[in-house]
């Protein structure tokens, strides 16, 4: 019998990954795995993409020789200050960019300049800076040298383009935002870099009522037909509509890449493992067949979204916004996953190695405790500090009471890393050494933080209401 990792070696060596996948490497995590170790792991899995939020400098240097194609961010809220201010663009170049380019350093092939910028529940915000910091953060790539091979890019919501029918055919840029759509369009031209646009079908069927469910699958469900195009998922025909919309304004030979797309699988009715299987089962398939779309056939290129469950993540947009990770908090992967798009779906992909856990042992409500309404006052407390979105109906702790609240006071003791006082509850909480989890509701034990990594205490927990992410008004194909 071969050893365990023998096996892993010859799986990832045999592995012929979908050509132009690569993965989002969210990092808006309570208690994040060593990115040392996170990119190991990517390797070992075939994975030659990532598409980061940031520069954190920690990852950076994590990725450093590794051979990853890498995406940086720029954050929304570094748009305003960018957009005049070249000074600050040459620093922001240097020390984000330049830095990594040493031989042996981090491969970097786009500069991702705001992160959904356009987003209408923004109100226009970062409309005006984003074209001017764009300019900015080029020109200062090209000044060092480097912009012919790392272009500057923006990932766009898919509202950013709209169909007053619901036919691709049928779709434009919205109006508000046109002026300025044109003139990144023609820099995307000028500089050769791609349109980056995030389509999520997950949203399609959890914001519309009425929305028939196998249209945001790939089974081939009953077709909508559009000027000769046949559409069977709304993937193909979100994609699509982003295409009439383009050539519609005279770009319809723009290179486009997913910038974001993927499934949840907790926080709603409609996310669980086996819902997010069978979407990133059709949709692998789907890409390493390189058929395209009904518009433009050949391959895509795909960012999957995304890596980690974060428990830090905004839920401003619903509750399952801290759970598309294709691996858990732990980096254990949640389900069988074929990177390679073949037609078995079962193979299981290598999570995370080496992990080191807190203590074995749990926080629960005492057994003896009897007026639970006071003790629900202790979960509302706990709630509000820790992620407690795998709670509720039609998800994976559809509790009873007292189990519920035991799993609030858990969440809260693990985030403050076990401290002892995190454990009281005004005399109703209790430690417990074997472990409380029921059937799919696990009850976590929370990852060790070596000293360098306790910014993600409780001060950061603190930030949790922080507005991060808004409301998203996806396009919706009916």
């Amino acid at each position: 019998m071969f050893p365990a990792w023998v096996f892993f070696i010859m799986l990832a060596a045999s592995t012929d990954l979908v050509r132009g996948l690569g993965v989002n490497w969210g990092q808006m995590s309570s208690h994040p795995l060593p990115p040392t170790d996170v990119v190991k792991m990517l390797k070992v899995n075939g994975i030659k993409k990532a598409k980061l939020f940031d520069a954190d400098p920690k990852t950076m240097k994590a990725l450093a020789g590794s051979g990853l194609d890498v995406m940086v961010g720029i954050p929304n809220d570094k748009l305003d200050k960018l957009s005049h201010d070249y000074e600050l663009a040459q620093k922001w170049v240097k020390e984000n960019v330049t830095e990594y380019l040493y031989k042996g350093g981090v491969s970097i092939s786009y500069v991702a300049v705001g992160n959904e910028p356009f987003l209408s529940s923004y109100n226009g915000s970062y409309v005006k800076p984003l074209y001017p910091s764009v300019k900015n953060i080029q020109r200062a790539l090209d000044e060092a040298g480097v912009g012919q091979k790392i272009k500057c890019v923006v990932p766009f919501n898919a509202d950013v383009y709209e169909s007053p029918s619901n036919k691709p055919s049928d779709g434009r840029f919205r109006q508000d935002i046109m002026k300025h759509m044109l003139e990144l369009l023609h820099f995307f031209r000028a500089k050769k870099a791609p349109f980056i646009v995030n389509i999520y079908p997950f949203l399609s069927l959890y914001q519309s009522t009425g929305f028939p469910q196998e249209f945001a699958f790939f089974d081939n469900g009953s077709p909508i037909r559009d000027k000769g195009a046949q559409y069977s998922n709304v993937f193909d025909a979100n994609y699509d509509t982003l295409l009439w919309a383009l050539k519609k304004v005279g770009f319809a030979n723009l290179d486009i890449v997913i910038g974001e797309v993927g499934w949840p699988t907790d926080g709603n009715g409609y996310c669980n493992n086996r819902l997010a299987k069978k979407f990133y089962d059709g949709l692998l398939k789907k890409l390493a067949s390189e058929e395209g779309t009904p518009l433009r056939k050949g391959y895509l290129e795909v960012y999957l979204f995304g890596l980690f469950d974060e428990d830090q993540k905004s839920i401003a947009p619903g509750d399952f916004e801290r759970h598309w990770g294709i691996f858990q908090y732990d980096g254990k992967p949640k389900f069988p996953m074929d990177l390679a798009g073949q037609k078995s779906g079962h193979q299981m992909l290598k999570g995370v190695e080496g992990v080191k856990y807190l203590e074995r042992q749990w926080c629960v409500l005492n057994s003896d405790v009897r007026n639970l309404s006071k003790a629900q006052v202790e979960l509302n407390y706990a709630c509000s500090l820790a992620d407690c979105t795998s709670l509720g109906k039609q998800r994976s702790c559809d509790l009873e009471p007292h189990d519920r609240i035991s799993y609030a006071f858990n969440e809260f003791y693990q985030i403050r890393d076990q401290d002892v006082r995190a454990c009281d509850f005004n005399g109703m909480g209790t430690k417990v050494t074997q472990d409380p989890s029921i059937g799919d509701c696990i009850f976590r034990v929370q990852v060790a933080l070596s000293a360098g990594e306790r910014r993600h205490g409780l001060s950061y927990a603190l930030s949790l209401f922080a507005p991060l992410f808004f409301i998203m008004s996806f396009f919706t194909l009916l």
